[in-house]
């Protein structure tokens, strides 16, 4: 079994729904000032797009901030967190919103991104467009029905994903910018982006993580004389260019193509290299559904498609041994990495021990440990390191109990006990309070 190194959300179960490119609506970007839109060009918008109203919408704040030319978004709170039955965006996570790491170029996401880039700037010069600029905040509409996912499927759940309201939701990909970027005519192009997801607790997880998707688009005049039929030739292009790019990353290395499934793409591979003594999984890919591309005006045209997501790739080239970790400001971290340096082993600057707290409870039938997970970070923030279900059991009157772990761990600093007190005695408050549940 290889482990995976694929986009959480677009590549790992249930998420393997998620396959193709994007980016912001022409509806979406109403969000945007016009004096935002004209400095950064593109500014705003493989997961999702939604909206509240376009008026509402008209109202967020986004504008360069920042003491470093590194580029920082500021988005209204009052418009993002609001009073509206659908909404479950926590403070927690507004606050990330518009900070970009994967446009920092001394950020390890940065380095990774643009070490990316130049593959695809060497290989394919002038071809290939970037966006890395497009808003988060996108309609239901680009964000799930553009790209084809199943309107009973989960990731449309208020317990998968970040409603702003009914009609809009923090992207769960970068393919929410998809079927946008075909109708403006647009066939060769790099998306990337923060996205957002209601996920568990643990060292490789974060509600925020940053993905890349790319889409090629062949003409018919493209395919004249190549002796292939339209798919096959998209497929054997596609997998000579990800196979190029792997070595661009990992060096001389092994590799092997698996046949998956997509809801979007057919066929669909997987590819795998064999990297530190064991075979991981780097990406997802396929030749574009005919569907998404006739619905986008490019009937007599023929597409691929892949995306990764950059947290798991610099994780494995970098050494970094806590997804956290990349949200870091301590020097001790930052000052490790430099422009253009791929692959600097990173340097590991504290052994804190990890404090272990218990909590027990029986559940409702409403109870889910996605929701479990966002009650313990919206208290403890990034000093929660772990969230694991220890012991679970049905009594004689049909009552279910759950025994959770939680691991508390400071990156930078050493956790008094007096603080993780405080901290488990709010978590037992609020579990009980907000997840309705009876506490053992």
């Amino acid at each position: 079994m290889a482990s995976s190194l694929a986009n959480p959300l677009l590549f790992s179960k249930p998420y393997k729904l998620f396959l193709a490119s994007a980016r912001f609506s022409t509806e979406n970007s109403a969000l945007l000032s016009k004096s935002y839109i004209s400095s950064c060009a593109r500014a705003l918008s493989f997961c999702q797009n939604f909206s509240t109203s376009a008026a509402s919408l008209r109202q967020h704040k986004v504008h360069a901030l920042g003491r470093t030319s590194e580029p920082v978004i500021e988005f209204d709170k009052e418009e993002i967190v609001k009073d509206d039955p659908s909404n479950n965006v926590p403070d927690s996570i507004f606050y990330k919103l518009g900070l970009q790491l994967h446009r920092r170029d001394q950020h390890p996401l940065g380095i990774l991104k643009n070490a990316i880039h130049g593959y695809f700037d060497s290989n394919y010069p002038n071809k290939f467009e970037k966006f890395d600029n497009l808003s988060p905040i996108v309609s239901v509409k680009a964000n799930f029905d553009d790209v084809l996912v199943p309107a009973d499927h989960v990731s449309r759940s208020y317990n998968d994903t970040y409603y702003v309201d009914s009609q809009t939701v923090l992207r769960c990909h970068t393919s929410a910018h998809q079927a946008e970027l075909l109708r403006e005519g647009h066939t060769y192009f790099l998306v990337t982006g923060d996205v957002y997801r209601r996920d568990s607790i643990d060292s490789t997880h974060y509600p925020v993580f940053h993905q890349m998707e790319g889409v090629r688009v062949f003409t018919l005049a493209d395919l004249e004389g190549s002796g292939s039929d339209a798919t096959s030739y998209a497929a054997e292009d596609l997998k000579k260019c990800l196979e190029g790019l792997a070595r661009h990353l990992f060096g001389s290395v092994e590799m092997r193509w698996i046949d998956t499934y997509f809801p979007f793409t057919n066929p669909s591979f997987e590819l795998e290299i064999f990297f530190q003594e064991k075979w991981l999984e780097v990406l997802g890919c396929g030749v574009m559904e005919q569907e998404i591309l006739t619905t986008n005006g490019r009937p007599d045209s023929v597409a691929w498609a892949f995306g990764l997501g950059l947290e798991r790739l610099a994780m494995v080239l970098f050494d970094i041994p806590d997804i956290r970790l990349f949200w870091s400001t301590d020097e001790r971290f930052t000052s490790q990495f430099s422009k253009g340096q791929l692959g600097v082993k990173f340097k590991p600057f504290s052994k804190y021990p990890p404090c272990y707290k218990d909590v027990s409870f029986w559940i409702s039938d409403s109870f889910t440990e996605n929701n479990l997970c966002e009650v313990v970070r919206g208290i403890a923030g990034d000093l929660v390191e772990e969230v694991i279900l220890t012991d679970e059991f049905t009594n004689k009157r049909g009552m279910t109990s759950h025994c959770y772990r939680i691991a508390y761990r400071s990156m930078e600093r050493s956790l008094t006990d007096k603080e993780i007190n405080d901290l488990q005695w709010k978590v037992r408050e609020q579990v009980e309070q907000k997840l309705k549940v009876i506490l053992r």
